[in-house]
């Protein structure tokens, strides 16, 4: 007794969570996520180095002359030359575009994955609880299965039944004790998912608060396509990768421009002082950016393509996801309000049937197996409709 007490409190003592508690804990702590955010931060430095200016270059140098000749005088020579690298305001300004779609770029990038965490979190969450239906529905199978084979065993020991319905009771007592034992695997299965999408960041030992819903409304599938289309990160990470290359293929073109250096300058000798002024010029005679230009141009006409494909993507996905929560809403709706009703009371028919011998037990299991059928698919059907909810709220379809 005391072991049994010791079990429950431990049992009780497991911390229960919510789903939104869930979601906090998974933006907290996924590593994953992380890592997709600190890509903001390097886009965000990139920003820096394109409001950067070029540093000047100090050039000094020295040296000794001496007199070959009648009429010049020995002595030290000193040079010191300052150059300054002209930077187009029109360069810097399509640098900085280029970074600052990058930024977009990964801040989109890092909202599509969280959408994508947060999707997987709830279907993990409610697998979870399906399971955990799954388990309880078994175990009363379980329950059921002891009671008819006890009472088989009665009336086969008494010689009011052949052996044979004994053998089918032990053999439908072990195939409820294997779909109990299988829920329990999957239970623990679908919890370990569940908390690797966390970071590991929930105990080892805890349970959820939640239920399956059996219905969830949703707006037209049309207006649904609309808003998906305008709110999907992923279609918005690739429109900001578009302006990215539209930028870099700007930007290569302005860089055929020559490069102009501006230099001051001053020389000593033992004679005299001179002070130069200058600019270099970089003559863009061999190379005039071609490939740069080809390869700016050859990346934003990739991104159109994938954009495209993307959003075709992105609308068939949709598209079978909502066929899944018509058709998982349909069956709810169905097995709710008659086949689980029909099977339960064809149960209890041929439940009242065997125990007064008008039927066997083959009838009786017949029954429960239907019940059985019809409990599990309506199970299972409420976890596909939340599931094709959370796949429609992964594609930015609702929020």
């Amino acid at each position: 007794m005391a072991a049994i007490g010791l079990c429950t409190h431990a049992a009780g003592a497991a911390e229960r969570y919510t789903l939104d508690q869930l979601k906090s804990l998974a933006l907290q702590s996924n590593a994953s996520l992380g890592a997709a955010r600190a890509d903001i931060d390097v886009s965000r430095a990139d920003t820096l180095t394109a409001r950067a200016y070029p540093n000047p270059e100090l050039e000094v140098s020295g040296g000794d002359r001496s007199a070959r000749g009648p009429g010049l005088a020995p002595g030290s020579l000193g040079s010191i030359t300052v150059t300054q690298r002209f930077d187009y305001p029109s360069q810097r300004d399509a640098r900085l575009r280029v970074a600052e779609a990058g930024v977009l770029s990964a801040q989109s990038g890092a909202l599509s994955y969280e959408v994508d965490l947060l999707a997987r979190l709830k279907q993990a969450f409610y697998a979870v609880i399906r399971h955990q239906s799954e388990l309880r529905a078994a175990r009363e199978d379980l329950e059921l299965a002891r009671a008819i084979r006890n009472r088989v065993e009665v009336r086969v020991n008494t010689g009011e039944a052949p052996r044979y319905e004994l053998i089918k009771a032990d053999t439908e007592l072990l195939n409820a004790q294997k779909n109990a034992d299988s829920a329990e695997l999957r239970i623990a299965q679908a919890k370990a998912r569940l908390r690797a999408l966390t970071g590991g960041a929930l105990p080892m030992d805890y349970e959820l608060d939640g239920a399956l819903a059996s219905e969830v409304a949703l707006p037209p599938l049309a207006q649904m396509r609309e808003d998906m289309l305008s709110r999907n990160p992923d279609i918005a990470r690739l429109r900001a990768e578009i302006d990215r290359a539209n930028q870099q293929l700007e930007l290569e073109r302005l860089r055929r421009m020559p490069d102009l250096s501006f230099k001051l300058g001053h020389d000593r000798d033992p004679e005299y002082d001179a002070n130069r002024i200058g600019v270099a010029v970089t003559v863009p005679l061999f190379d005039r950016r071609q490939g740069p230009i080809a390869q700016a141009s050859a990346q934003a006409e990739r991104n159109r393509m994938a954009l495209e494909g993307r959003v075709f993507e992105l609308e068939r996905q949709l598209d079978a996801a909502y066929r899944q929560y018509e058709l998982s809403r349909t069956q709810v709706v169905a097995l709710e309000s008659g086949i689980l009703r029909e099977a339960e009371a064809a149960l209890k028919v041929a439940e009242a049937a065997y125990k007064f011998g008008e039927r066997g037990i083959l009838d009786f299991l017949d029954a429960q197996r239907v019940f059985r059928a019809a409990r599990n698919e309506l199970i299972s059907a409420r976890y596909e409709l939340i599931n094709a909810v959370a796949e429609i709220e992964r594609l930015g379809a609702v929020r």
